[in-house]
């Protein structure tokens, strides 16, 4: 039995020293290629030809930032403007334009479930700082049933944020991991 102590004890020692020698991204295998490196910096959204009301373009703009920091898919998330951004090698920008907006009734969506949706679609980019695209989507979001209208763009930016994650990015360049 207390053979098997000091077997255990030196495979725990064993286990410490290699723990203690290696750095952590060897040791967790830089999180199997999932480590985000890229940051992203979320625009300003592009009413494009619609007639979208300035409260959902600000509802936009503010839950793609919240969905973002939320999915973890980037090591950063800024603002547009950000001047932290000025320094940053690994980023990409997110330009989202409305492609078309149908403005629905809260009062209309209580009394029947067939009239009343609040409808949005967007064409979400990700560019390079040099505005070379790398990921391109159409989003919908919308409410038909209950809630508020704004809530239309939170199931919107939740769409969008997914649409991302799914999409397949570039590697970053390995110059911006110490910002």
């Amino acid at each position: 039995m207390s053979s098997r102590r000091i077997s255990l004890t030196a495979v725990a020692i064993g286990v410490a020293i290699v723990q203690f020698v290696l750095p952590v991204p060897a040791l967790a295998g830089i999180n199997h290629g999932r480590v985000p490196q890229w940051r992203v910096e979320v625009n300003q959204i592009d009413a494009g030809g619609s007639s979208i009301a300035p409260e959902f373009k600000i509802a936009i703009y503010e839950n793609l930032v919240t969905e973002l920091t939320k999915a973890k898919q980037f090591s950063g998330v800024l603002r547009s403007g950000d001047s932290s951004a000025n320094g940053v090698s690994n980023l990409l920008i997110l330009k989202t334009t409305v492609e078309s907006y149908t403005p629905g009734s809260e009062t209309k969506r209580a009394v029947t479930t067939v009239t009343g949706a609040t409808k949005l679609k967007v064409r979400s980019q990700l560019c390079t700082r040099d505005g070379q695209v790398i990921l391109v989507r159409v989003v919908d979001g919308n409410v038909r049933f209950f809630g508020g209208n704004l809530r239309a763009t939170h199931n919107l930016t939740r769409n969008v944020a997914n649409a991302i994650k799914q999409g397949t990015l570039p590697e970053a360049a390995p110059s911006d991991q110490g910002q």
